[in-house]
């Protein structure tokens, strides 16, 4: 699992939150993949500020807080995971 990094930006914080809540909105029980990861990394960071270098960056600080799937993990299970980086607890 990597490790986020030390001190979150308020918006990779939000992206984060954002994620857990639509995972756990749309079938929290079905398996997380790490397709989904790469995925709404980028939907939800050109949501936020359109297709700009903006959004890269936004991109790429956000999978860079965000862990890699592990096996059998359901969505619901990588949302509480999320929530937990986005409230700084070390995992």
């Amino acid at each position: 699992m990597t490790q986020p990094p030390p001190v979150l930006s308020d918006e990779t914080r939000l992206l984060l939150l954002r994620l857990a809540d639509k995972l756990d909105a749309l079938r929290p029980n079905a398996a997380m993949a790490e397709g989904i990861r790469l995925a709404q990394a980028l939907v939800l960071a050109e949501q936020l500020h359109g297709v700009t270098e903006a959004a890269y960056s936004a991109e790429q600080d956000l999978l860079a807080a965000m862990p890699l799937v592990r096996e059998d993990e359901t969505r619901g299970e990588y949302a509480t995971q999320l929530r937990l980086i986005a409230q700084g607890v070390a995992l």
